[in-house]
């Protein structure tokens, strides 16, 4: 079996389909994930995540991306399921992120892959809440950011965006 990246374009935007789900996989091969795996991107507007933002972590404003991680089923039930594992969903806003690249002068493509990068290490419980744990995550960041061929000259962007 292989990972199953499922992306959802809700208002058809030109994205690189590909890219996402090639950017989500590269980081659960390298955290060696069951490769039966399941995760959501969807790509959506400034009001939905905006919604979302506010409704669950109380932040008044859009985002760039937003992470939530699956409740994993206890081993006992999942070994009983036939469903695999599911990650989490990850939500972006488009036009956010759109802005974000043209404001920083990269290439949007790069920029999706690295907010699918990004939540994706959020999805696996890397959180960057310390200088440590930071740290932490942006070294696994920049390890899948260069297996994909993007310079993490890039990861600047998210300094200055309230995502999760």
């Amino acid at each position: 079996m292989t990972f199953v990246i499922e992306v959802q374009n809700d208002h058809d935007y030109a994205i690189d389909v590909a890219r996402l789900q090639q950017a989500a996989i590269t980081v659960l091969n390298r955290h060696e994930i069951d490769a039966d795996s399941t995760m959501s991107v969807v790509i959506s507007t400034n009001e939905t995540v905006h919604a979302l933002n506010q409704q669950h972590r109380g932040v008044d404003s859009p985002t760039d991306v937003l992470s939530f991680p699956a409740d994993p089923l206890p081993p006992e039930l999942q070994a009983l399921s036939d469903d695999p594992p599911y990650l989490g969903d990850l939500i972006i806003a488009h036009d956010y992120a759109l802005e974000q690249a043209q404001r920083e002068q990269h290439d949007f493509g790069d920029s999706l892959a690295l907010l699918v990068v990004h939540g994706t290490l959020h999805l696996l419980g890397y959180d960057h809440d310390t200088p440590e744990n930071r740290a932490e995550m942006w070294a696994e960041q920049a390890a899948a950011l260069a297996v994909l061929g993007i310079d993490d000259a890039i990861v600047p962007a998210l300094e200055n965006s309230d995502h999760d």
